[in-house]
């Protein structure tokens, strides 16, 4: 009998001793993104990831999420460091990633890419491809859009958002009478404040000009420029802004907007899933034209930018491009069936129940007639941070616009 116990204890042991060296052979591979618990594309990550993990039982992924402003600044501040990365990592195309690749930070996915591409059409890898090469995994695209509580217009006597730039300004100065605020906007996120002015430039002066502006290929020293900040801020001393929106973070003014706070609200469409799902009647529109010779109502903000990208310094760099190119797949699964952003990758899935906002927006992407990337994406670190620190400005009222264009242009041309 001893020796039956004695054997049992050891095969018990044995069986432990196998179990602990089965986990302790587990690969992990660390991942940094902006998908916090408040996010519209936490749901996507999560579901992605524990898809990932359960079609590869011996590989974990250990993420963190990060506020959006901040993870800009910890992510460029890593790279200083690159021993500090994470083997994947959320970012921005264009330029916000191309000074990473530059930096000889990032791996080169050319390879990973080779089994994906017949899912991920090559012409959403383009801003993130440098020098004919491709560095990011897009997930989503999304365009700045105008959302619209039906309910409140109403109020207002508005039975559909306004399509000109005249009806639009009649149709707030009515929400003012009726003691409605128009617009909430985040201002204490400068990001949330060039969702407005980027639009209302891009309407008065075209996409072309817009995107060699922030190529740096042109001045922002323009006439049209000042006029378009000026009409920016002239609707902030009006009242149609919340005026504690200064304050406010882009949560709380998204939440306020879904509570009825405000009439409108510009952001990402990114958006769409939370307000479609919100109790309510909400439509979704883009910004009005300010001049029909230079633009139209079909050019917009955006276009793919967010991505996963893999670091130069991982441990196992043709893993975690393997990882980044599924997990890009999945997040953008699920994302675009929550209404978090259109797929930058071809759907193999039913997709009847797409959400209504989310369907309303791809047809506005496919009536697009131009597209320019989001201002502090489109330019290098250095440029985009002088960029937002006058964008501040202009929502404070702290610069005008000719002061805007003249500051700009000596500081970055």
């Amino acid at each position: 009998m001893k020796k039956l116990v004695a054997l049992f204890v050891a095969v018990i042991l044995a069986l432990s001793l196998c179990s602990a060296f089965a986990e302790g052979e587990k690969t992990t591979l660390t991942m940094w993104c902006i998908a916090t618990e408040s996010d519209a594309n936490r749901p996507a990550y999560e579901a992605a990831i524990a898809a990932f993990e359960a079609a590869h039982p011996d590989i974990k992924i250990e993420w963190e999420a990060f506020e959006n402003q901040s993870y800009k600044t910890k992510i460029k501040t890593a790279m200083a460091d690159p021993s500090t990365l994470p083997d994947i990592f959320f970012t921005w195309a264009g330029a916000f990633l191309g000074d990473f690749v530059d930096q000889g930070n990032v791996y080169c996915l050319d390879e990973a890419y080779k089994e994906f591409a017949a899912d991920l059409p090559e012409v959403m890898m383009g801003n993130a491809s440098y020098g004919g090469s491709h560095y990011g995994v897009p997930l989503t695209m999304n365009i700045v859009v105008m959302f619209a509580n039906m309910d409140l217009l109403a109020q207002a006597g508005y039975d559909d958002v306004p399509t000109t730039y005249d009806e639009l300004i009649d149709c707030c100065d009515a929400l003012v009478e009726a003691d409605i605020t128009p617009f909430g906007c985040a201002g204490s996120e400068t990001w949330c404040v060039t969702e407005y002015l980027e639009p209302i430039i891009l309407k008065t002066i075209g996409y072309e000009e817009l995107g060699e502006i922030f190529a740096g290929s042109a001045t922002w020293n323009d006439e049209a420029i000042a006029t378009a900040v000026d009409t920016f801020q002239e609707m902030i001393t009006k009242g149609y802004f919340d005026p504690n929106g200064i304050s406010l973070g882009n949560d709380q003014v998204k939440a306020n907007f879904i509570a009825g706070q405000y009439a409108f609200y510009q952001n990402g469409s990114w958006n769409c899933g939370e307000v479609n799902d919100a109790e309510g009647n909400f439509k979704v529109c883009l910004f009005p034209v300010m001049d029909a010779e230079k633009a139209t109502y079909s050019q917009v903000i955006g276009g793919p930018s967010d991505t996963l990208a893999v670091a130069a310094s991982s441990q196992n760099p043709e893993l975690a491009a393997q990882a980044a190119f599924e997990l890009g797949k999945e997040i953008c699964h699920y994302g675009y069936l929550a209404g978090s952003g259109l797929p930058a990758w071809t759907p193999d899935y039913d997709t009847s129940e797409v959400k209504a906002l989310v369907a309303d927006v791809a047809a506005m992407v496919a009536a697009a007639d131009g597209m320019v990337l989001f201002g502090d994406t489109a330019m290098s670190a250095d440029p985009a941070n002088t960029y937002l620190n006058f964008v501040s400005k202009v929502y404070g009222c702290e610069i005008d616009g000719a002061g805007f264009i003249t500051s700009l242009a000596s500081a970055l041309q």
